[in-house]
């Protein structure tokens, strides 16, 4: 599902980040960890299709990322990938309905209510959809958020600091929660955290039956010449 060789990225005016080789398969779990700066958002983006590596091999869904770009990048992206950022980006102006039909807009598809309304009720969030962004709390917003990020049925889910300036029940749920949701939809999902709880959140289970990883990423790897 997600196969890199010699993958690395350069941002105009900086260092080569150099990265790990990674395969992982489909229902798989990668744990990304490593401190700020260490490249860990450079890498989700490659693998969402945002940025092109400028050395290496990127496979991520059967696609090779190296050639994928403008419109294409978009439709594919659409298709295969759910994303869950650190920041929410949720529209304030938008209740939590229309803000899952836009995701479904933004793919190029009609709103699909009865899959919105399927979505939230899988979460426990399907009483919300009338209401505002700002009505939430930050557990039921976090939730919403990953209801958009897995309402077009992706096959890869990416998760930016989902415990980020939460407390240690509040980041169990949080994980467990993206656990469970990949699991039901099949999806493969990558984790990237500098929260060292995240590792002892993942159940020892995970490791070996869904291809659980680890990869570290440290910076004085990466901005080697």
């Amino acid at each position: 599902m997600i196969r890199s060789t010699g993958l690395q990225y350069a941002y105009p005016g900086g260092q080569p980040l150099r990265f790990p080789d990674v395969q992982l398969a489909r229902g798989g779990v990668l744990l990304l960890s490593g401190a700020s700066g260490s490249g860990k958002s450079t890498w989700l983006a490659l693998v969402a299709g945002l940025v092109r590596p400028t050395a290496g091999a990127l496979t991520v869904a059967d696609q090779p990322m190296e050639g994928l770009r403008g419109a294409a990048a978009d439709a594919w992206r659409a298709a295969h990938i759910g994303f869950l950022p650190q920041k929410l980006h949720l529209s304030e102006a938008l209740t939590v309905q229309q803000n899952l039909a836009m995701a479904q807009w933004a793919a190029g598809q009609p709103e699909n209510a009865a899959r919105i309304h399927a979505t939230l009720e899988a979460l426990g969030v399907s009483e919300l959809a009338a209401r505002l962004p700002q009505q939430l709390s930050g557990g039921q917003a976090q939730r919403v958020a990953l209801a958009r990020a897995v309402l077009l049925q992706p096959r890869i889910v990416l998760a930016d600091e989902p415990t980020a300036s939460l407390d240690d029940e509040a980041a169990a749920q949080a994980v467990s929660l993206l656990l469970t949701t990949a699991a039901r939809h099949d999806a493969t999902l990558v984790i990237a955290t500098h929260d060292a709880r995240v590792a002892a959140l993942v159940p020892p289970a995970a490791d070996g039956q869904i291809g659980f990883q680890r990869l570290s990423l440290l910076r004085e790897q990466l901005s080697k010449a």
